[in-house]
């Protein structure tokens, strides 16, 4: 599955790229997957001048999108209290959110590569703030899950605008404004928790997601006014481009070892965000929601990783900034066991957060740099592979999380909470350089 003896073969004959962009990351390419036409030709590095403002709106656009997965998390104890749902059936709010971003990854984010882009995210960022509106309206726990379920499908359109953003960029600098982009996507994931939280405290939980709609409107007017046209030169059917998935992962190499650190990174990372709440709520530190999320806003500085890491990726250090990234998490994880001190511990386990958050962040930004440079008439399956493959890994990360914690405290679950990104590393050991 690692496709660990691929990683030697050569490239393909192709245009010859610029001296940044021929790196590590691009030593292993998929095979094509049927006989190339003149309707078919790969799309050339011929595109759009991207500008400063429309890399912050695609930043932003990424992060509002994204965001709305995570309003609910802290806010499940309100929200299933409010519909008199039954106990223990809040965790199904954040459960079914996922099913159904999962759900759009392999559903409808490839149909990136078979209609005009714009227009497919314009309408998809119209229908999500529908199913948002929806949320402070339902008056039964079956209506309210189904409509967040219709959030995480909806939601994918911010995987649209991550290759999106790829695509308008020369490839010498395409890491660069990828992690520019990621890192408005990553601000968004960490600001939203907070966020949820203290409008909550102040106002309702019902407000958070009017707001939400209310921008997602706003921002799907600013969309179509602001993005440019593209038009995939795929010419397949939508089964034959879902079919081609399984191709795509089964000969890519590449692909699956990306998706696999990252499903290790990001399993670690949801392990520390589920658990951390946890354990801040009970003594001896017995944090407030306040609190809570005061302490979930030191995650935010994570985000600085997304630049960084793109000007590293262009730089050709792909493979040493990925074992560095995941060195970062082991660590962060250890750290927090050499000290007891309430106080201190609180201090240690937010520069753990901030250093989990980083490798993470990093490490997502290295895989889509090397991913982005494979064939772009693949991007937008390829990307849905690459994050629904990695967001299971966060799914396995946050219920072994609380099963650790359950069973063995904070020390059980580290110990999860490093292994992950240390299996990773060990996989990365064997890859051979070109």
């Amino acid at each position: 599955m690692l496709g660990l003896t691929g990683f030697g073969q050569k490239l393909r004959k192709k245009p010859a790229l610029p001296a940044s962009a021929s790196m590590q990351d691009t030593h292993t390419l998929m095979p094509p997957l049927a006989p190339t036409t003149p309707a078919q030709t790969p799309e050339h590095e011929a595109h759009p001048m991207i500008t400063r403002p429309l890399v912050l709106l695609i930043a932003t656009a990424c992060g509002l999108i994204v965001a709305n997965l995570y309003y609910a998390q802290p806010l499940s104890g309100l929200i299933s209290a409010s519909l008199h749902m039954q106990p223990g059936q809040s965790g199904l709010i954040v459960t079914v959110t996922q099913i159904g971003y999962c759900a759009g990854l392999l559903l409808l984010v490839p149909l990136a590569d078979l209609l005009e882009n714009r227009s497919l995210i314009v309408w998809m960022t119209r229908l999500v703030a529908l199913a948002i509106f929806a949320l402070p309206f339902a008056g039964s726990p079956a209506l309210f899950l189904f409509a967040i379920s219709l959030v995480g499908v909806l939601s994918v359109a911010v995987q649209m605008l991550v290759p999106f953003a790829a695509h308008l960029a020369p490839v010498a600098i395409r890491g660069q404004i990828v992690g520019n982009v990621m890192s408005g996507l990553m601000l968004g994931i960490m600001l939203a928790r907070p966020v949820a939280s203290l409008v909550a405290q102040v106002a309702s939980w019902r407000v958070i997601f009017l707001l939400s709609a209310a921008l997602m409107l706003v921002l799907s007017v600013v969309l179509g006014k602001m993005l440019p046209r593209r038009m995939p030169t795929t010419r397949q059917s939508y089964g034959a481009l879902l079919g081609s998935m399984v191709h795509l992962l089964a000969t890519t190499p590449v692909l699956q070892r990306r998706a696999f650190y990252h499903a290790c990174m990001f399993g670690a990372f949801s392990l520390f965000w589920t658990v951390t709440p946890l354990l801040l709520t009970h003594a001896p530190y017995a944090l407030s929601q306040g609190e809570i999320a005061l302490f979930a806003l030191v995650g935010v500085t994570g985000a600085i990783a997304a630049p960084i890491a793109g000007r590293v990726a262009d730089k050709g250090w792909i493979w040493p900034a990925t074992l560095a990234a995941m060195t970062l998490s082991i660590a962060a994880f250890f750290m927090t066991w050499l000290v007891s001190a309430p106080m201190l511990f609180v201090i240690v386990l937010a520069v753990a957060g901030i250093m989990i958050d980083f490798g993470n962040t990093a490490n997502l930004v290295l895989g889509q740099r090397v991913l982005f440079v494979l064939a772009p008439e693949h991007r937008g399956r390829i990307n849905a592979l690459y994050m629904a493959i990695f967001f299971i890994g966060g799914a396995i990360g946050s219920g072994v999380g609380g099963w650790a914690y359950e069973h063995g405290g904070w020390h059980l679950a580290a110990c999860f909470g490093a292994g992950m990104p240390a299996l990773a590393l060990l996989v990365c050991l064997t890859e051979k350089r070109p």
